[in-house]
């Protein structure tokens, strides 16, 4: 997930991390202790200060102790989890109930769930859920879509590695438009996994937004040439 003030996400291929997760074994007291609201607390607050929220800076550092990069997709899974409303920034009550939610009172039982949070996106349900909470998550509050350069690098996030189409599908973004609108982005997701590669069975008189009408078009135009 990342930090508000950098809109664009980096290539998770490019970050190299300087730590393993630390294994849950290695923390038997901290698995047989009972999840502890004032520990939780005490571990928001290494992160915000005196702050009510956790931010950028916070981000970061709770980002190095877990040994996950902030762009990874995890971090939007747990952004998820804790219903946080901003992109780069966990407020207390987020953090407490979230937390809670998942019982980690402390890093090294937050680094013992990371792989079922990765897990949690190979549940069609699931994903569906979190790829619909990232629009409104990574959305400027003043603004109803989705700029061109977050929508792209979301997409790239959660679709980059499993649709096959998504480079030409950015390729044709980026020559069309310059954001996304949230009725746009949950048909993307649908279309990504309803219609073949090679578009055979896309209707075209379907219920799809424009958006994607004109992407069938512009494709097969391409594919022509």
């Amino acid at each position: 997930m990342p930090v508000k003030k950098k809109r664009k996400l980096p290539d998770p291929d490019d970050h190299q991390q300087k730590c393993k997760i630390t294994s849950f074994t290695q923390h038997p007291i901290c698995a047989k202790k009972p999840f502890s609201s004032k520990k939780c607390l005490a571990w928001f607050h290494q992160y915000a200060g005196r702050d009510e929220v956790v931010g950028p800076e916070g981000m970061e550092r709770f980002c190095e102790d877990l040994c996950v990069a902030p762009e990874n997709v995890i971090m939007l899974v747990l952004a998820w989890h804790l219903e946080a409303a901003n992109m780069g920034f966990f407020t207390k009550d987020e953090w407490l109930r979230g937390m809670a939610s998942l019982q980690c009172d402390c890093t090294e039982r937050l680094q013992s769930k990371l792989d079922d949070l990765q897990s949690e996106l190979n549940d069609l349900g699931l994903f569906k859920n979190i790829y619909r909470y990232s629009f409104d998550f990574a959305r400027d509050k003043d603004q109803r879509n989705l700029d061109m350069d977050t929508a792209k690098s979301m997409l790239d996030l959660l679709l980059g590695r499993s649709w096959p189409l998504f480079p030409v599908f950015l390729q044709f973004l980026e020559s069309k438009y310059k954001g996304v609108n949230k009725d746009q982005w949950y048909n993307v997701l649908e279309f990504s996994r309803s219609i073949r590669t090679d578009l055979t069975n896309y209707d075209e008189d379907g219920a799809w937004p424009v958006l994607l009408d004109e992407f069938v078009e512009w494709h097969k135009a391409c594919s022509a040439l």
